[in-house]
């Protein structure tokens, strides 16, 4: 895929919403780049503290893989997890990626996929949070009925990096109204 090609198709994120939230009546959720955005900033911070505390990662690598997570949706979309249940999500998501962007990002998404490198644990452990940031943040705007979402606090807990970020985690599950 041509380079022009390659980012007018990316900026459909921009415009697709995430629709786990418009499934439970959020209006004006936001998009899949708004969350990929923040899911590489979190990757940026809690990456670049994994390296101050002599944890052997790319950072580089890691931000590759943040920025590339959801860039499969900009053609199969955000597909709500009720769907999910009637085909492979990953597997289109990976398909479209492919044909988009090639091997070596491919590589980069199933790492993230599979959690099988320090930076693919990395980077689901900033998408899981990021997560958690925006439902705190809807519940804070009145918002409710996102419960489902807070499930995810207990993968965060069963991650090997929650031993350096538990206190984040707990903070943030905290702060809930």
């Amino acid at each position: 895929m041509e380079l022009l090609e390659l980012f007018l198709e990316a900026g459909n994120l921009k415009k697709l919403r995430r629709t786990g939230w418009l499934l439970r009546g959020i209006p004006n959720p936001e998009s899949i780049a708004d969350h990929s955005f923040r899911t590489a900033l979190i990757t940026l911070f809690l990456g670049e503290e994994l390296r101050r505390r002599g944890v052997d990662l790319d950072l580089e690598r890691a931000l590759k893989i943040a920025l590339i997570h959801d860039l499969g949706e900009a053609r199969i979309t955000d597909i709500p997890l009720p769907a999910q249940g009637y085909f492979n999500k990953v597997e289109g998501e990976r398909k479209a990626l492919a044909e988009m962007v090639g091997s070596e990002y491919l590589a980069l998404f199933d790492e993230y996929e599979q959690e099988s490198t320090p930076e693919g644990k990395l980077v689901k452990f900033a998408d899981r949070l990021e997560m958690l940031l925006q439902a705190l943040e809807y519940e804070k705007a009145g918002f409710r009925g996102l419960e489902e979402f807070w499930k995810t606090a207990e993968k965060l807990k069963e991650s090997e990096l929650y031993e350096y970020f538990g206190g984040l985690v707990e903070k943030l599950t905290s702060l809930r109204p």
